[in-house]
């Protein structure tokens, strides 16, 4: 198990909205590593304009691993998706994961697919944007498979996008995609909203699941509001699962208070937990 931070790279624009630490990575690794963090999930937009080994040298410097790279800034900032009317961008989304998963395949990482796989729109057919995606999810899959790196599909608020906002429904694109390495993360945040009960989803679909995203109900970090974590990650360990548990927050009211509020919240619930 490992208590990890979400943080921008340098290539990722700063701006309110990104849920990450931003900055150089030799401060936010640093003041990452100085709070007690275990580990780090990169948000990356082009890995090509980052210098690859002094990302992992300085991670590792910090006493950081990087456990996954995610990719919601190809559609954040660049409007790029697997669902795009136009083939010339969908294939444009497509290679830029293709990238990212080199990217995390040298880090040793895994990566996650939130809002690129993209929307419904009322002029295409959903069984079409359906078949694109799973088209996509494919084609990144069997790119990923020789390069040992997992894909986490995120079921995401109806609030960001009308497609995939479920666990069962990520669950399904999951079986049909039909690829080992192809599976799904749970985004308490999303999952808050989403489900029925969000124990019984935990439970129910703890052998789909990869990658943890933590973050209070009204997105801020862990026990600024009203979410019980105790309670939701004594659930994940009840079914078994050992992995990464990663905050993906505002930072609010700035990062660093933000990663130091995150952590002196969860860290003695993680000892009481899993002996962290």
């Amino acid at each position: 198990m490992k208590l990890c931070y979400q943080v921008a790279t340098p290539d990722v624009a700063i701006a309110p909205s990104v849920t990450a630490y931003q900055g150089s990575l030799e401060k936010s690794f640093g003041d990452l590593g100085k709070l007690g963090y275990d580990g780090v999930e990169l948000m990356t937009l082009n890995p090509s304009k980052l210098d690859w080994a002094q990302v992992k040298e300085t991670a590792e410097k910090n006493g950081l691993s990087v456990v996954l790279v995610c990719t919601g800034e190809i559609y954040g900032q660049l409007g790029l998706s697997f669902a795009d009317r136009d083939p010339d961008r969908r294939r444009q989304a497509v290679e830029r994961v293709y990238e990212i998963i080199d990217f995390a395949s040298y880090l040793g990482a895994n990566i996650n697919i939130g809002r690129v796989r993209g929307q419904y729109y009322d002029d295409v057919p959903k069984e079409q944007t359906y078949a694109w995606a799973v088209d996509a999810f494919r084609k990144i899959s069997d790119y990923a498979k020789p390069k040992n790196v997992m894909i986490a599909l995120e079921s995401v608020t109806i609030m960001q996008t009308n497609f995939i906002n479920t666990i069962p429904e990520a669950a399904k694109m999951v079986d049909d995609v039909d690829r080992d390495n192809f599976k799904l993360m749970m985004d308490i945040f999303h999952l808050n909203i989403e489900e029925p009960d969000l124990y019984k989803t935990i439970r129910d679909y703890a052998s789909y699941n990869i990658h943890v995203h933590l973050a209070d109900n009204n997105r801020r970090y862990p026990g600024h509001c009203g979410l019980d974590f105790e309670k939701i990650i004594s659930t994940f360990k009840e079914v078994g699962y050992d992995g990464a548990f990663c905050t993906e927050i505002f930072q609010i009211p700035n990062q660093e208070e933000a990663a130091k509020g995150a952590i002196e919240h969860l860290a003695p619930i993680f000892h009481k937990v899993y002996g962290r």
